[in-house]
């Protein structure tokens, strides 16, 4: 348990929550329910080791701080995850109530293995140690099963490094869920293209071959598609959208969509991972205050590529 003020807030909560949940405990000495609650809390931090820490604010010293949040009563507790408040609640409270709290917004266990075995696997992976980085993503499934983060690096460092069939193992389950999670699908589309490459015996052409036959039958969507499989194993993602911009131009229902799936899958494989549930909301701090003055950056050429690719499937489809 630590004492916060105004001088050490952003670093005892803000930047502390974004590496473990924060509680954040508004009390004042002459708060009757305050000294029931406070002991509880310290207990239970304790008995949580470490999946999340403790800051006590006495709000009639620091009513700045109190102000921001908004108390109006004490005892008030506020979870701070990322920078920002995401929950809480006032008044004292029974362990249990405690415990049910802390329990609907604090990973377990498990989750806090898998995300330790995640961070090896890729920091493994930029010092070029793949097979190393394997067995952690493993680890990290096998420790926490409903880690679709986890599950998700996993198989696709699995089709990178050619291990197909554990791959489509691995990918039945969330691709039988409703509604289908985007990113599964995009991984199973890829896989395909990777199973099309090493079973069909055009995933040998030369890209010239390809086109020698589609200029005799620019409708020749098959060879098109085929084509596009294969510029989608070789990592050559643009040349690929580009050929499945003519298929869908032209018939957009070919072969049950299968090209626009495909485009589909392509721009959520390219697409950055979006921040995690402890990543602070850009610009601003607890309490929505904004920390810059304008919001956006830059787009990056990876965006920029993307929306632009985005903007060419909605005409084409339109």
């Amino acid at each position: 348990m630590i004492d916060v003020t105004i001088e050490n807030f952003e670093a005892e909560v803000v930047a502390a929550s974004m590496q473990v949940p924060v509680l954040v405990d508004f009390w004042a000495p002459w708060c009757g329910p305050c000294k029931t609650l406070g002991p509880l809390l310290e207990k239970l931090e304790v008995a949580y080791e470490g999946r999340f820490k403790l800051v006590k604010i006495d709000s009639d010293q620091e009513q700045q701080l109190a102000g921001m949040f908004g108390i109006r009563s004490i005892p008030t507790c506020i979870l701070m995850i990322g920078g920002r408040p995401v929950d809480g609640f006032m008044g004292a409270q029974p362990e249990g109530k405690l415990r049910e709290f802390l329990d609907k917004h604090l990973p377990s266990e498990g989750e806090l293995v898998a995300e330790a075995e995640a961070d090896e696997a890729h920091q493994l992976l930029e010092s070029g140690d793949t097979q190393a980085a394997l067995q952690k993503l493993a680890d990290a499934l096998a420790a926490d099963p409903a880690n679709d983060d986890a599950r998700f690096d996993y198989v696709r460092l699995l089709i990178a490094t050619g291990g197909y069939e554990e791959a489509a193992a691995l990918l039945v389950e969330p691709l039988k869920r409703i509604p289908q999670a985007t990113r599964f699908e995009a991984l199973s589309q890829w896989l395909q293209c990777m199973l099309f490459v090493q079973n069909d015996e055009r995933g040998n052409w030369e890209l010239a071959r390809f086109d020698a036959a589609i200029a005799q039958n620019k409708r020749d969507f098959d060879t098109r598609f085929a084509k596009s499989q294969a510029l989608a194993a070789e990592g050559q993602w643009t040349a690929c959208m580009d050929e499945l911009l003519e298929i869908i131009m032209r018939d957009k229902e070919w072969s049950g969509q299968a090209a626009r799936k495909l485009y589909v899958g392509i721009l959520e494989l390219l697409t950055p991972p979006k921040p995690k549930k402890t990543d602070a909301v850009p610009g601003k701090t607890a309490g929505g205050i904004e920390l810059t003055g304008k919001n956006g950056a830059q787009e990056d050429e990876t965006t920029q590529m993307l929306n632009s690719y985005r903007r060419k499937l909605s005409m084409a489809l339109n």
